[in-house]
């Protein structure tokens, strides 16, 4: 992406995850392949060394950054996104997946008993300043990896551990009778009892597609009980989310209304996933299927309403249901308004709406490595590989990807007006 490390974006490294999330599902619902080249070059660059713990990020890494590569692997692996190199989509979901649930070391730490009772922590090594928190996305990231592990595989061992990720969380992170889900809870002297409550989207929406993986993949009692959850998550995020008196527009509560205040680049890009999570909710679980829609599409609406920048590019702003330009503009918004114009072709292709995402027994050809990971070599920071001119391919994504959001937007404007 920067042009010397594929799948990079200088000083924030998960973003990259999120815009590969974006041009998977492009691809999937458009045919195009423009951006596939670059797309796999980026992936497999950042997989090394097959979990998602790459030299030139290492030392940073969150659990919550790691879980968007996985992400990003595992959506590729469903979509039958093409595969070349040496690891597959699978296998390196898998190594996430893995690294995060492995016993936690004095260099590693994803999933920890020794402290509230379980959880993964935000960062992964002790040094690092937000290492002793245990936050929203990185407990509902795992719990959504899990549980689409294990509808992929069928593998018990990932629905078990869905479900112990979910027990715990409802003891930490989400508040079951009201489906609230909490942000962040902190090791120590609180021992992780006084929750951050600050509600964001994909904290909610992480969780939510976990569950509807889970649905989708149980039977009898056991799906009754994860459609029961899904009912409870979609509401409230629904209403958390989605406010009347704003057109029912998708909106960061905790960000949006405030333009000139709220910059932090992290918060701007929420929406993006959460777009992308809640329509592949409504495809898995079909009973809501039209609540969810309904308002992605007014949210497209408000989205396509607010890419009115200059002319090249068009940029898009933050505040969707302000329905103009605000003051935050750039590459976040950008990736966000992509998401919810990409999404909202899934009415318009019952095809691949049917299809996907699908499994090993379904037609994923993605082939997996249960042990991926676990003996990775880690590289030495300093030491990066050549950089080939297949790698410097990537430098022009980021303009690539603008026009792949506007004309997505397009397509969903002009088929709106045809229904």
């Amino acid at each position: 992406m920067s042009g010397n490390i594929p799948g990079d974006i200088p000083d924030k490294w998960y973003e990259g995850a999120v815009l590969f999330l974006s041009t998977i599902n492009y691809w999937y619902f458009t045919n195009d392949t423009t951006y596939n080249d670059v797309t796999k070059v980026g992936l497999e660059f950042q997989g090394e060394p097959g979990d998602y713990m790459p030299a030139n990020w290492t030392e940073w890494i969150g659990n919550d950054d790691q879980f968007f590569w996985g992400c990003a692997a595992m959506t590729a692996a469903e979509l039958n996104f093409p595969e070349t190199g040496q690891y597959s989509w699978l296998s390196l979901a898998q190594g996430v997946f893995n690294d995060q649930t492995a016993a936690p070391s004095p260099r590693n730490t994803g999933w920890d008993e020794t402290t509230c009772g379980g959880g993964v922590h935000w960062q992964k090594f002790s040094e690092q300043s937000g290492f002793n928190d245990k936050n929203g996305i990185s407990n509902g990231g795992l719990f959504q990896l899990s549980a689409r592990l294990y509808r992929y595989t069928n593998n018990t061992e990932y629905a078990d551990w869905a479900q112990k990720i979910w027990d715990w969380s409802v003891g930490h992170l989400v508040v079951n009778g009201t489906f609230e889900v909490w942000d962040t809870v902190t090791v120590g002297t609180d021992d992780c009892h006084f929750p951050g409550r600050t509600p964001w989207t994909y904290n909610y929406a992480s969780y939510l597609l976990g569950a509807a993986y889970m649905y989708a993949q149980t039977t009898g009692a056991d799906q009754e009980r994860w459609l029961n959850i899904v009912y409870g998550l979609a509401n409230k995020t629904l209403d958390t989310f989605f406010l009347a008196k704003n057109g029912y527009i998708l909106e960061e509560v905790s960000c949006d209304p405030y333009p000139t205040e709220c910059f932090d680049s992290n918060s701007i890009l929420f929406k993006g996933p959460s777009s992308l999570w809640l329509g592949w909710t409504a495809v898995l679980v079909p009973q809501i299927y039209d609540k969810i829609m309904l308002k992605l599409q007014a949210t497209a609406e408000g989205a396509a309403a607010s890419c009115t920048g200059p002319t090249t590019p068009n940029l898009c702003g933050c505040s969707w249901y302000q329905k103009k330009l605000d003051p935050r503009q750039g590459l976040e918004p950008m990736m966000s308004a992509s998401n919810i114009f990409t999404i909202n072709l899934i009415p318009f292709d019952s095809q691949r709406r049917t299809k996907g995402p699908l499994t090993s027994s379904t037609g994923g050809t993605s082939k997996g490595n249960v042990n991926a990971g676990k003996n990775a070599i880690r590289h030495d920071p300093s030491r990066l590989p050549p950089i080939t001119t297949a790698d410097r391919a990537g430098a022009g994504i980021l303009t690539a990807i603008f026009i792949a959001a506007w004309f997505s937007g397009v397509i969903w404007i002009f088929l709106a007006d045809k229904s």
